[in-house]
């Protein structure tokens, strides 16, 4: 509380940032937290409020009114006053209706033309405030207006200019540092007609799927991005920060998925809600266990006879297991970085394969000397590193088919990846142990 207190006074109202008072109210405890937000300035509640983790949402909104949350919200981007429309919609629908209703209708419009989109598409990531110019203005001109709008903070995060025709067609696209190059006297279309093809600009659609527009952005290291309809018809932009946020939040999602964890759920304070997401999946988890189980339970007479084998069992699960998770994640992630084309799924497997059986004649040689002198029992020390050898061969070619096999499905190659892993390199583990040790040693 204290913190809070000295960075308010300590900073002007030009260096206060959003970020900064996020950080410090989460540090509080609940009582000095619910005290803390009635000193955040009140132009700030919006975007304090999308700064702090989902939770505390619902908190912030009931400290204020709809007219002082809505007067926050007004100097917002679109993008961001939409994203917090649709969160406050989830948290009470009246107050969301309450708050729409006292943003000017300008305001309104963009909220509900993004809205309209899903949450997978380009369109729903675009802010709609984009600064252009047509393609008859003088340089001069131009930089004018735009020095302008910046100097009375109508535009931030600007650094590439969007050149349209009369009918709001996008046509080229223009970095500031070239601008600054360019003849001030002749008009863009002069000054760009020299060397068109460097001005053509990277774009979007509005319904291609988000994850596409991250590619592009990574690609040709973009700072902005313009969207467009099917006519061409310039609608907004996608900037980096917004990136940023997609690429933190599909790092999250995948990090979940492989853990069995639903992200919704798990922001949720609703234990009841992420319990049963858990559930569904220790579930799953649990008729695999039994399955693997099973496969034990076949060979029950030779593991009487032979006790070193219920010791060394786990050994052989263990090592397919993490190699298999070893394939796994670095397909998983590849898969998701677009460094996996769709021709390379051959490539991928073959490499997974052979590294896991380097990593399985290895480990096989030193385990297999290990049992033999524990147990003073060659044969023994064989049957382990076959079984080795086996488990980790299939770990890497399992590890690399499960999560390309799901792309091909069009499933999110992290979910259920872990589960359907854990299960191959259990079964062939001891099956190929217990089998091996059966046919040799008995």
């Amino acid at each position: 509380m204290d913190k809070l207190k000295e960075y308010l006074n300590t900073h002007t109202h030009d260096e206060l940032h959003p970020s900064e008072i996020a950080n410090l109210l989460k540090d509080l405890d609940e009582k000095s937290f619910n005290e803390a937000v009635q000193s955040i300035p009140k132009e700030l509640i919006a975007d304090v409020a999308l700064e702090l983790p989902d939770r505390y949402f619902e908190d912030i909104v009931e400290s204020f009114t709809p007219e002082e949350i809505a007067e926050s919200l007004a100097d917002l981007e679109s993008d961001d006053q939409t994203d917090f429309i649709q969160e406050l919609e989830e948290v009470d629908e009246e107050i969301a209706k309450e708050v729409f209703e006292q943003l000017d209708k300008e305001d309104q419009e963009d909220i509900l033309q993004l809205k309209q989109y899903t949450e997978d598409e380009a369109g729903a990531y675009m802010q709609v405030e984009v600064y252009t110019a047509k393609l008859n203005q003088t340089v001069n001109d131009v930089i004018k207006e735009f020095a302008k709008l910046r100097r009375e903070d109508e535009l931030e995060n600007v650094n590439y200019l969007f050149v349209t025709d009369e009918k709001n067609i996008l046509r080229y696209g223009v970095g500031l540092d070239n601008l600054l190059v360019f003849d001030f006297d002749k008009t863009l279309k002069e000054n760009i007609e020299e060397n068109p093809e460097k001005y053509k600009p990277v774009v979007g659609h509005d319904h291609d799927d988000i994850k596409e527009i991250v590619k592009k952005f990574h690609e040709y290291d973009l700072n902005s991005m313009p969207i467009v309809n099917d006519y061409d018809v310039l609608l907004g932009r996608i900037t980096s920060d917004d990136i940023y946020d997609i690429i933190s939040e599909h790092a999250t999602d995948q990090m979940y998925n492989l853990a069995g964890v639903n992200d919704d759920a798990e922001d949720d304070e609703d234990i009841l809600k992420a319990g049963k997401a858990r559930a569904v999946w220790l579930g799953i988890n649990l008729i695999t266990a039994i399955i693997a189980s099973l496969v034990i339970g076949m060979f029950s007479d030779t593991l009487q006879s032979i006790v070193a084998l219920a010791i060394l069992m786990p050994i052989v699960a263990s090592m397919g297991g993490n190699a298999g998770t070893q394939s796994l994640t670095v397909v998983v992630r590849q898969l998701a970085l677009g460094d996996i084309a769709k021709h390379d799924a051959y490539r991928t497997i073959k490499k997974e394969v052979l590294l896991s059986l380097a990593n399985g004649l290895f480990f096989a040689i030193i385990m297999g000397i290990i049992a033999a002198v524990w147990f003073d029992q060659g044969m023994l020390g064989v049957v382990i590193a076959l079984s080795m050898v086996i488990n980790l061969l299939s770990a890497g070619f399992f590890g690399s088919m499960v999560p390309l096999l799901l792309k091909k499905m069009d499933i999110d190659p992290a979910i259920g990846s872990t589960v359907i892993l854990t299960t191959v390199t259990d079964v062939v583990g001891f099956l190929s142990f217990l089998g091996l040790a059966t046919l040799i040693l008995l």
